[in-house]
């Protein structure tokens, strides 16, 4: 069995040399700096949030950016929002991907939208993914909500059992897609009515609390706690396509 490194700093600055890493993968890392030189391969896959990425001497950032943008215009909807008209803008792309979507995955069968594509998220685990975001940056930062944390709701992947413990997250548990989406599109339609109601004087308030303690203590604005909300519904509907296209052919 390959061993497992976890919350791990032993690799900080290291050099690894003449080794065997087919197969090596490395997920939820900070990797700044990163160095890969004078190897070989085939099928060598990134992803992530990178500043800057160069292959073979060639800055490739700008490309692989503006081809995101053209396949997915959302997410640039969604980063560049600034007004309350764009925020709404934005939504209102996020909410019709999303319909589309969700109609095409369930033309697929049932045990499908469990299934997880290369050791990504399935559909039902992304979703509670969505459910957790718009619970924290919504439900809790922006709105004060007295329980915005739903039991369903899925963080991302580097938050430690504890911390998903404290919030009451059930991570094991396993819920249909019809029981997450009752509770997406409830939290959903929360969204549509705080951005319709939009004004530049909410959008620049300070918000009274952070989206959840293992955050870090700095200030919350509306404006970029409801911005996290649109990149992630961008990002991830961005993904859920991808492995969707899988699991079609897969079923096909």
């Amino acid at each position: 069995m390959a061993a497992e490194y976890v919350q791990s700093d032993q690799f900080r600055g290291g050099r690894i040399h003449l080794c065997e890493l087919a197969g090596l993968e490395i997920r939820d890392c900070e990797v700044s700096g990163l160095k890969v030189v004078d190897c070989y391969g085939s099928d060598v896959y990134l992803g992530g949030d990178f500043e800057r990425v160069v292959v073979n001497d060639v800055d490739v950032t700008a490309y692989v950016e503006g081809e995101l943008d053209r396949q997915h215009p959302a997410r640039v909807l969604a980063r560049e929002a600034e007004s309350p008209d764009d925020y709404r803008a934005a939504w209102d792309a996020i909410e019709a991907l999303w319909e589309a979507t969700l109609d095409r995955a369930r033309l697929l069968p049932e045990a499908k939208l469990y299934e997880q594509v290369d050791g990504e998220w399935s559909l039902v685990e992304t979703n509670r993914h969505l459910l957790f975001a718009s619970d924290a940056w919504l439900g809790n930062a922006v709105l004060e909500e007295e329980a915005p944390y739903h039991p369903l709701g899925f963080p991302a992947g580097g938050m430690p059992p504890d911390d998903a413990a404290k919030l009451g997250l059930t991570l094991k548990a396993t819920p249909t897609l019809d029981e997450v989406l009752a509770l997406r599109l409830a939290r959903m339609a929360t969204m549509r009515r705080v951005v319709d109601g939009l004004t530049e004087a909410e959008l620049d308030r300070v918000c009274g609390r952070k989206p959840a303690d293992p955050y870090p203590d700095q200030e919350y604005v509306v404006r970029r706690c409801l911005k996290v909300v649109l990149k992630e519904e961008a990002e991830h509907h961005r993904y859920a396509v991808r492995d969707l296209a899988q699991l079609e052919a897969g079923a096909g």
